[in-house]
């Protein structure tokens, strides 16, 4: 569902028949006569989708997240908030930058529409940027021949609708300005080769068993989920072009089963 565009029609459509109705048939109507019940929807439910589809286009938009590809940063159940204008600002529905403000930067949390299928938004930790080299291997993350500084924060145990990871390490990465936390399970392998895929700029990553290479190109972003061993990110489906950003996520505003979490900033 394209929620965007759905929006914009009906703020087309409410604010046609609203100035329809004050240039057409209101002044041909009697004193007194009631207006027709479309034009008195159309009247109410116009400032509301106005207001709504300029906060969510401009300024901040929910998402919920579904899987558990960026934990432990965030988790199942996470309703959280994006901003729209960090990385400029966009026309909506065309995603279109209009005006540049700041680029991502590694560490940064980011929410952008899926290579493979735009229609649906992914989330996850940029871990490239434009002309950086990539390498993970064994397990470890190295940006332009530096191995992240890391440090083992003992056993991460969290159990839910049949995510169950007792036995994944909890590590602390500094990335960037970013220190954060990521899983990594000992007996999970590396990279599942079969899973890689073809995508454009291909060319530009190297794979064996013990991981991957890549130069991240001019206009685009390698993606990594903080679960590393249990994401489907850039290392299967390929770089995301600069056209495809939604926006960084920056706060957890809801979470019905840990209500501790509401308003923990995303790092």
């Amino acid at each position: 569902m394209n929620f965007p565009l759905i929006m914009l029609i009906a703020l087309v459509v409410t604010g046609v028949i609203w100035l329809f109705d004050i240039y057409a048939l209101k002044p041909r109507r009697a004193a007194g006569a009631k207006e027709p019940l479309l034009v008195e929807y159309s009247k109410s439910f116009f400032p509301v989708i106005l207001v709504v589809f300029m906060l969510r286009s401009f300024l901040v938009e929910p998402f919920k997240i579904p899987s558990g590809s960026m934990m432990p940063t965030l988790l199942v159940g996470d309703f959280i908030l994006v901003n729209k204008y960090t990385y400029g600002i966009r026309l909506p529905v065309a995603n279109k930058k209009i005006i540049d403000i700041a680029s991502p930067k590694n560490g940064d949390v980011m929410v952008f529409r899926y290579p493979e299928d735009p229609s649906l938004d992914y989330i996850k930790r940029v871990v490239g940027v434009p002309g950086d080299k990539i390498s993970y291997q064994n397990k470890q993350l190295t940006i332009n021949g530096k191995p992240l500084k890391i440090e083992s924060l003992g056993n991460y145990s969290y159990v839910k609708s049949g995510l169950n990871f007792v036995n994944a390490n909890l590590i602390s990465e500094q990335l960037g300005e970013h220190n954060h936390q990521t899983l990594v399970q000992p007996e999970a392998p590396v990279l599942r080769l079969g899973d890689v895929r073809q995508f454009s700029n291909r060319e530009n990553c190297a794979y064996n068993n013990e991981g991957f290479t890549c130069t991240v190109p001019q206009g685009h972003y390698f993606m990594m989920g903080d679960n590393r061993d249990d994401s489907n990110d850039s290392r299967y489906w390929g770089f995301v072009p600069d056209r495809n950003i939604v926006g960084k996520a920056f706060m957890i505003w809801w979470n019905f089963d840990d209500l501790k979490r509401i308003g923990k900033s995303i790092d």
